[in-house]
């Protein structure tokens, strides 16, 4: 059984849908990071870098990075379909959007909400903000772009980059100027939210 370990509005959101959308089983362990557990000696010796989620696979050796991790989920359960096939021009599509989300529309999201992170400078602060908000706003553009038809990213095939995707929307400042200004991407949004996995665990996550 899969341990995921959790906690509500993080990154274990992407996660946690595919585990329901392949019919695993799991162990939901919480972290309570309003006392600060995650980074707790007994957190950090899952993750040393003090971020949610990780997963325990059943030989008890952990995956971190919720891109990696519903990546491995996926390829661990091809009978749930959450991904193209191998060496498939779609599957280089997935890889390249999902590790672009993950390396800058996630990390991006950090330097907006965690500004005084990436900065010596307290004065520097507000600044950090500002050009986070814009350099998001900006990559949202590039990857909505990239949308087809839809309804989900790789047009008709919904795969593990949809609900990364979703997630990193509820994370915006402002989705709904976010969704106007990017209807595809609303789009996309509303069909992954009408999926029973994603609705069973939405109001765990963003009630």
């Amino acid at each position: 059984m899969y341990k995921l370990y959790w906690a509500a509005d993080t990154g274990a959101f992407a996660p946690q849908v595919i585990l329901e959308e392949a019919g695993a089983s799991y162990e939901r362990c919480d972290v309570d990071t309003a006392q600060g557990e995650e980074m707790a000696a007994a957190y950090l010796a899952i993750n040393p870098r003090g971020q949610i989620p990780a997963l325990q696979l059943d030989d008890g050796s952990v995956v971190t990075e919720s891109a990696a991790i519903v990546l491995h989920l996926a390829e661990c359960h091809p009978e749930a379909g959450l991904l193209p096939a191998a060496g498939s021009s779609e599957r280089a599509a997935l890889y390249r959007w999902l590790f672009f989300a993950a390396a800058n529309l996630y990390e991006g999201v950090l330097r907006l909400y965690y500004s005084d992170r990436y900065t010596a400078d307290p004065t520097q602060v507000e600044a950090v903000q500002a050009a986070a908000r814009s350099y998001v706003d900006d990559m949202w553009s590039l990857v909505a772009d990239a949308i087809g038809e839809g309804p989900f990213f790789l047009g008709q095939n919904y795969s593990v980059l949809d609900p990364y995707l979703l997630m990193l929307t509820n994370w915006h400042e402002d989705p709904a100027a976010l969704f106007a200004a990017h209807p595809g991407l609303e789009r996309l949004c509303v069909a992954v939210r009408a999926r029973p996995a994603v609705a069973r665990i939405w109001d765990q996550h963003f009630a």
